[in-house]
């Protein structure tokens, strides 16, 4: 799944599948300028920043309950999200400081460090790296990501494909071959 937010005409959380197919808002109520997104892969949650409602929320991969962690003035100034383990990570962009924030208890907040220009924060974890055997966009014998000459997306699981073309070109009657 792809999670995006939105903070067009109505704001939203979304989701939808790698091939772009299936969309679905999973917020679209009580938001206004979601701006950075974060996801829990292993309970499956999905966490926002909302810098116009001075909010750090969270909902279920379905829309469901959802929880406001912290809020204030201090939010409006954060940009960038990441999870791990018990803490929200995420950048002040007022003094370019690493906070982390507890996100069991919205309060506990502490400075890491400093970043010059920091916009942005992943954390990478080898537990939330899932190692997937075989899927649909695999190689095949001819060198080609899933059977598609250009380019190969998942679908709704790992074993289903969508063959997309780069610009320029249009997807052959096969669904596979770009011209």
């Amino acid at each position: 799944k792809l999670f995006f937010t939105d903070y067009g005409n109505a704001a939203k959380v979304e989701r939808c599948d790698m091939d772009g197919m299936n969309r679905t808002w999973i917020v679209d109520s009580k938001i206004e300028q979601p701006t950075a997104l974060a996801l829990d892969l292993i309970n499956k949650y999905v966490y926002w920043l909302d810098i116009y409602l001075e909010s750090v929320e969270v909902v279920d991969y379905q829309g469901r309950r959802r929880q406001t962690i912290t809020k204030g003035r201090q939010i409006r100034h954060l940009c960038g999200l990441a999870v791990f383990e018990n803490y929200l990570y995420t950048i002040n962009s007022d003094n370019l400081s690493i906070l982390r924030i507890n996100r069991y208890n919205g309060t506990d907040v502490q400075a890491l460090a400093r970043m010059d220009n920091a916009k942005e924060i992943r954390v990478y974890q080898k537990r939330t790296q899932s190692a997937v055997r075989s899927h649909a966009c695999e190689v095949d014998p001819y060198g080609m990501p899933g059977g598609c000459s250009h380019i190969c997306l998942l679908s709704s699981s790992y074993k289903a494909r969508t063959c997309r073309c780069r610009t320029g070109f249009i997807l052959g009657s096969d669904g596979r071959s770009c011209k």
